[in-house]
């Protein structure tokens, strides 16, 4: 058997399936490239983790993956695509929260995260960062938000966007805290950190990667990461759950999907590989670089975990009354 085939015995061995159950199609999976869309351009959180993913199942197997980036609607045209494909295998996606658990639930897509794709693998998960200008008197989370409560409505703060997994984020802090923060948003992180910088405004929510060469350099500070435990890219920068906000837990993820009906056998191919890259010290390493912090699981465990990210962003959404004009 060649390197790059995987006979269907195997995987029918992986899900309890028999040869006689399956098509004839699945007998020598992959036959043929495998496609890794990737929902956005070059650079960014999306497209490292579809090219981490893909460069190493490619060295794994053997096989040919191939990453394409396709971006638009706000990272929902290249899940649409994915959702419309033939469920053999040959059609993957890179998921990440915003594209799965937010946008979906703001505007109209041409797909239903739960009904029309296949969680295959969780990839990394993410806390995002509270930061402020090297300058600013906030020296805590803690000044902050006292600062707010005694002021409401008037600090301002940026994000990459409406919607976006930011301000999700700084809007659940603020229920969370019981205080009101004026949202600036941006068409993406860039501008708003240039703002942030420049004095025009109190405070920003960003991704670690995008924020971290900034920080890194003190242009920057770090006042929290919006999860219950630290970063291991950013060790020395608290947690909000440590200002006393036990359960606070704002987390981003990553991760791998495929159209719905995708056999069984080939999903826990796929996951069973995939968790084998996660767990490389290389790949650790440059997760880590980014904020990212590997999360091999199952199928079903990413499956809940979608669930129960999608119904916490309604519940934030609700309560925050957010719109995306």
């Amino acid at each position: 058997m060649k390197r790059r085939e995987f006979n269907l015995m195997t995987l029918a061995g992986l899900a309890g399936g028999t040869l006689a159950s399956a098509p004839a199609w699945a007998q020598a999976w992959p036959s043929k490239p495998i496609r890794m869309i990737i929902p956005s351009t070059p650079g960014g959180g999306t497209d490292f983790t579809g090219r981490q993913i893909s460069t190493k199942l490619a060295e794994m197997n053997g096989w040919s993956v191939v990453p394409d980036n396709r971006p638009g609607a706000g990272t929902a045209l290249g899940l649409a695509e994915a959702a419309r494909a033939k469920p053999e295998g040959y059609e993957l996606v890179i998921a990440q929260s915003d594209n799965v658990s937010l946008i979906p639930l703001l505007m109209k897509v041409a797909y239903d995260p739960i009904k029309d794709l296949t969680p295959i693998a969780l990839a990394a998960t993410t806390p995002l960062v509270i930061i402020v200008n090297d300058n600013s008197p906030f020296k805590t989370l803690a000044d902050l938000i006292k600062a707010a409560k005694a002021e409401p409505g008037m600090l301002t703060y940026g994000t990459s966007g409406t919607g976006g997994s930011v301000h999700i984020a700084m809007e659940l802090l603020q229920l969370t805290a019981g205080c009101k923060m004026q949202h600036v948003p941006y068409k993406g992180s860039t501008p708003a950190l240039a703002d942030l910088m420049g004095g025009h405004l109190k405070f920003a929510g960003s991704s670690i990667s995008s924020a971290a060469t900034l920080i890194q350099s003190g242009k920057i500070r770090a006042l929290a990461v919006t999860s219950s435990k630290r970063n291991g890219s950013l060790p020395n920068v608290p947690a909000v759950a440590e200002f006393g906000y036990k359960d606070f837990n704002a987390m981003s993820f990553y991760g791998v999907m495929g159209p719905a009906g995708i056999p069984a056998p080939i999903v826990a191919r796929l996951n069973a590989d995939i968790n084998k890259i996660l767990q490389r010290p290389d790949v650790k390493t440059a997760f880590l670089a980014q904020g990212f912090e590997a999360a091999p699981v199952s199928p079903e465990e990413f499956a809940s975990i979608i669930r129960a990210d999608i119904q916490k962003s309604r519940e934030v959404i609700a309560s925050a009354g957010i719109k995306v004009e």
